[in-house]
């Protein structure tokens, strides 16, 4: 299993409309084959940086997923409400203590 973590900052302008977007299409991205966890979190101190994290079985699956025409259309649109170029890491889970 590995983590995507990708950050994202926002135009002010266009927070409610992501988080809406977002909301409408969290359960298809968790859904899609090999997710097993997605969450979104908005920085406490700059309320336009967003982070995903999602939990993938491996990367074929985030590749299957990056390729869909959901994908493909979802980031399209995101992509105009940004203010920065998004940054993203595909990292291993060592440990997990909960």
């Amino acid at each position: 299993m590995f983590v995507r973590i990708v950050k994202m900052s926002l135009h002010s302008k266009y927070i409610a409309e992501f988080q809406e977007m977002f909301d409408e299409k969290k359960a298809t991205i968790r859904n899609s084959d090999g997710c097993k966890l997605l969450e979104l979190y908005q920085d406490k101190n700059n309320p336009e940086i967003f982070f995903t994290y999602s939990y993938w079985e491996n990367e074929s699956d985030l590749e299957n997923y990056r390729n869909s025409d959901f994908f493909k259309a979802t980031w399209k649109q995101t992509k105009g409400y940004f203010n920065a170029k998004p940054e993203a890491w595909s990292v291993d889970k060592r440990v997990s203590i909960h």
